[in-house]
């Protein structure tokens, strides 16, 4: 029996249960991803005179409200369902991710760590792989020195990375998802996340990078289709190279490695036996 042979959506070595996703810890991740939109999405939501109108203060106050909420769910999950085996897997990919991020991170938009984020999320699970991309952040910003108030921000878009690759679905109908139809799935979903990845990191600073009185400029207090507007052009303007290209090099990546790399993590899952709870 090859290695995709003995893999099934039914099998109960299935990886997606690395990290069981619970009612209390589904709670968590649910209420983590909301505080997530509320920091991200503040220049959108506020009112003039507001405490969090100042462009400067605001993702200052809102990053480390951000960070607390993902250590509590980092608490969470420790405590219901991470168990040795999987702290392994998570420390070696994210050791991994961590390596391999500095190589293209900053050129032109080239993001290799993505590929790896897709295809852990796939194999482990959503909630592996939101872990995997809040721990991939944290070890590639302590080892390149890019620890900042944009670091909370960067670790939950990446964790929505995963988290997303894990719910992709593993059937279409009748049909089981796997070879070349896995890998286009796979990829479709990796430009996706890319550029909206690129595009909630650029409302995460937008307001205080864009200046002011320009037609990019945010307006503290504007009414939401007015600031939309704003910011998608700033986007536009001087982000959205990047992030096709970030998206372009996530599709290449999937496309020459993303079938040995999907047999030796199912393999190593069934090897660290994480079984259906």
């Amino acid at each position: 029996m090859t290695a995709e042979q003995g893999w099934s959506a039914t099998s109960p070595w299935r990886a997606g249960r690395a990290v069981p996703v619970g009612l209390r810890l589904g709670l968590v991740l649910g209420a983590v991803s909301l505080v997530g939109l509320l920091a991200f999405g503040w220049p959108l939501l506020i009112a003039p005179g507001s405490v969090l109108a100042s462009a400067t203060t605001a993702p200052l106050v809102l990053g480390v409200v951000l960070a607390a909420a993902l250590v509590v769910t980092l608490v969470a999950v420790s405590d219901g369902g991470l168990d040795v085996r999987a702290v392994a897997m998570l420390g070696l990919l994210s050791a991994v991710g961590a390596l391999v991020r500095p190589i293209g991170s900053g050129t032109g938009g080239v993001e290799t760590v993505f590929v790896l984020l897709v295809l852990g999320g796939r194999v482990f699970g959503a909630g592996f792989g939101f872990l995997l991309g809040v721990t991939t952040m944290v070890a590639s910003a302590l080892l390149t020195g890019g620890v900042g108030p944009w670091l909370p921000y960067q670790m939950l878009a990446a964790g929505w990375v995963g988290l997303g690759a894990g719910l992709l679905p593993e059937r279409i109908g009748a049909r089981r998802l796997h070879g070349v139809a896995e890998l286009v799935l796979l990829a479709a979903y990796g430009a996706i996340a890319s550029v909206l990845f690129g595009v909630v990191m650029n409302l995460s600073f937008w307001p205080f990078l864009a200046g002011t009185g320009t037609a990019i400029s945010f307006v503290a207090g504007a009414p939401v289709v007015e600031n939309l507007g704003r910011f998608l052009a700033y986007s536009v303007v001087t982000s959205l190279p990047w992030d096709l290209l970030r998206a372009l090099t996530t599709v290449v990546g999937i496309g020459l490695f993303g079938h040995a790399v999907l047999v030796t993590l199912r393999r190593a899952a069934r090897r660290a036996v994480f079984i259906e709870q």
